[in-house]
């Protein structure tokens, strides 16, 4: 199962693997599980990290070299990601969590999330 964590997700995995729900460990742990990370996720952390936001404190480079590392597949954005934003509801505002979900929808993965607001959307979303 090819599987996208969402940001939070992507940093609890990384750093603080206690934060992740016993589901969520479960399947990031099996090994039928392919573990994607996207560009929009380095990105949200690069520009929240800049802004001081204490939830996204970890060197970007770090990050990713450590995901990378750890088997982790990068999921580049692409135009057809982009335009898949235009037709999600409008349900969520946040621009780097719209993209997740839309990459999720485009690419058929399962989108892995701790955001109540992100769940709401229709498509391959578990909320863990």
């Amino acid at each position: 199962m090819n599987l996208l964590l969402d940001t939070h997700i992507l940093l609890w995995a990384a750093m603080t693997p206690h934060k992740l729900s016993s589901a969520a460990r479960t399947l990031i742990s099996d090994g039928d599980s392919t573990l994607h990370f996207s560009a929009a996720s380095l990105w949200e952390v690069v520009i929240k990290n800049g802004l001081g936001r204490p939830d996204f404190r970890v060197e970007p480079h770090l990050l990713r070299r450590g995901l990378l590392d750890n088997g982790y597949q990068e999921l580049p954005i692409s135009s057809a990601h982009t335009l898949a934003v235009g037709h999600l509801p409008e349900i969520h505002k946040d621009p780097f969590d719209r993209l997740l979900i839309a990459q999720a929808e485009s690419e058929g993965f399962l989108l892995l999330t701790a955001d109540d607001l992100v769940a709401r959307y229709p498509g391959p979303i578990r909320r863990i």
